[in-house]
C-alpha cells in the first residue's frame, strides 16, 4: 500500500473504533414517520411545487447552462430573487447554486484583511469555513454571547467588521439575539450576515425568518443568507441584501462567478415553495406546533424553529437510540462529532408541517420511550 493508503486506513479505523463513521445510504423504507429531513414545509412533493419546477425544466433546460455571468441566467432566477427580497423585506437578492456556496461568497467576498470576522462558536460548518477562507482576522465568540461580540467589536483594529451568526441554530435549535447584534453592528460601525437557513419558511407570521419578524430589515447593516434546501423544498442559495452588496458579490464572489448557476427546475421549485407557504402561513404555525409536541416528548427545550436536537451519552447510544426509534416506525437523525459544536453526541429531529395528528401521537410515544 502507498504511504496515502496506509494512513487513511489507519483514520478509518479509530473512526470506526469511536463510532464515528458515516455511511451513504438510499434506503428509504416505506411506512416510517420522517423526523430526519429537512424538508419543514412537507413542500418537496407539492403538486405545486412540482409544477413550477417542471414549467422552468421545459422552458429553460435541464441545466443553467453557464455560469451566472454568461448565460446561466434565466427569467425563472430574476423572479426568484425577486419575491425572496419581497419575504424577507430586503431591496435585492442574488441566488446561488447552494446554500454554501452563498456563505462562502458573502463572507470571503466582504472580509478583506482589514475586515474582522467575528463568529459565534455554534455557526454552521459553511461559516466556519468562509471565515478560514476570508482574509481577515477571525474572532469566534462563545455560543450567544452578545458581550463578546461587543468587546471583540469594540477592541478591533480593523477598519471594518462581520459579525456573523445563524438566526436559528441547526444543532440545537436557539434563536440569536438578532436585535441586540444589529445595534452593536450600528454602534460599532459594522456589518451583521444572519444565516436564515432556518428561519425561512419557519419564523414570523409568513415564514419571513427571524431578521424580518424582528423588524430589523431592510437594512444597509444586514445580509441575509439562506439554503433553498429546507422549506424551500430544493437545493441551492441566496443571499438578501442592499444593491451595492449584491454589486459586489456579483463582481467579486469566486464561488458566485466561477459556478454554473441554480438549475432552472430547483430555482422553480423554490419559487413554487415560496409562493406556497406566502399563500398559506397556517403551514408555517404547524410547523412550530409540531416541533414543539417533539421537544416536549424529550424533555429539551422548543427550539425556535423546526430543528432540535437531544443529548446522548455518546456515538454508540445516539446511533442505537436512532434504531431503536426505525423499530418502533419513526425515523430520526443524530449528530455526532466533528458536526456538534460542543462536542456531545445528540439525537436530531426535524419537525414538518405534513404530520398528521395520528404520526404525531405516535411519534412523540416513541421519543418518550428513548428517555427511559
Amino acid at each position: 500500500m502507498s504511504a496515502f493508503a496506509d494512513h487513511l486506513a489507519v483514520v478509518a479505523r479509530r473512526r470506526a473504533d469511536a463510532g464515528l463513521t458515516r455511511v451513504l445510504s438510499c434506503d428509504h423504507p416505506h411506512g416510517l414517520i420522517d423526523l430526519a429531513g429537512n424538508d419543514y414545509l412537507s413542500l418537496r412533493h407539492d403538486p405545486a411545487v412540482l409544477e413550477s419546477a417542471n414549467r422552468a425544466l421545459q422552458a429553460y433546460g435541464a441545466g443553467a447552462g453557464a455560469s451566472r455571468l454568461v448565460t446561466g441566467t434565466w427569467p425563472v432566477h430574476d423572479e426568484l430573487e425577486d419575491e425572496l427580497a419581497q419575504l424577507t423585506n430586503m431591496p435585492a437578492a442574488l441566488v446561488f447554486s447552494t446554500g454554501y456556496h452563498v456563505n462562502l461568497s458573502v463572507i470571503t467576498a466582504l472580509a478583506d484583511a482589514d475586515t474582522l470576522v467575528v463568529s459565534d462558536a455554534h455557526n454552521h460548518a459553511s461559516l466556519i469555513d468562509a471565515a478560514r477562507l476570508a482574509r481577515g482576522r477571525v474572532a469566534v465568540v462563545p455560543h450567544l454571547d452578545t458581550a463578546a461580540v461587543e468587546q471583540a467589536l469594540r477592541e478591533r483594529t480593523e477598519p471594518r467588521a462581520l459579525v456573523v451568526v445563524e438566526s436559528v441554530f441547526s444543532v440545537l435549535g436557539d434563536a440569536a439575539d438578532l436585535v441586540a447584534l444589529h445595534a452593536l453592528a450600528e454602534r460599532y460601525d459594522a456589518m451583521l450576515v444572519v444565516d436564515e437557513a432556518h428561519g425561512i419558511g419557519v419564523v414570523g407570521g409568513r415564514g419571513e425568518g427571524l431578521a424580518a419578524a424582528t423588524g430589523l430589515t431592510p437594512s444597509e447593516r444586514l445580509v441575509i443568507t439562506t439554503s433553498l434546501s429546507k422549506s424551500l423544498a430544493t437545493q441551492g442559495g441566496a443571499a438578501m441584501c442592499t444593491p451595492l452588496v449584491r454589486e459586489h458579490l456579483v463582481n467579486t464572489a469566486r464561488p458566485f462567478i466561477f459556478d454554473t448557476g441554480l438549475a432552472p427546475a430547483a430555482t422553480g421549485a423554490a419559487l413554487g415553495a415560496l409562493r406556497r407557504f406566502v399563500a398559506e402561513p397556517t403551514m408555517v404555525a404547524r410547523v412550530r406546533d409540531a416541533a414543539a409536541r417533539i421537544a416536549d416528548a424529550l424533555g429539551v427545550d422548543r427550539p425556535a424553529g423546526a430543528v432540535l436536537s437531544a443529548p446522548t451519552p455518546g456515538p454508540t447510544e445516539a446511533l442505537a437510540a436512532v434504531a431503536r426509534a426505525a423499530d418502533a416506525g419513526v425515523r430520526i437523525g443524530c449528530f455526532r462529532p466533528p458536526s456538534t459544536p460542543d462536542g456531545v453526541s445528540r439525537l436530531r429531529l426535524t419537525a414538518h408541517a405534513g404530520l398528521s395528528q395520528a404520526d404525531l401521537e405516535h411519534a412523540t410515544a416513541v421519543l418518550r420511550t428513548l428517555r427511559a
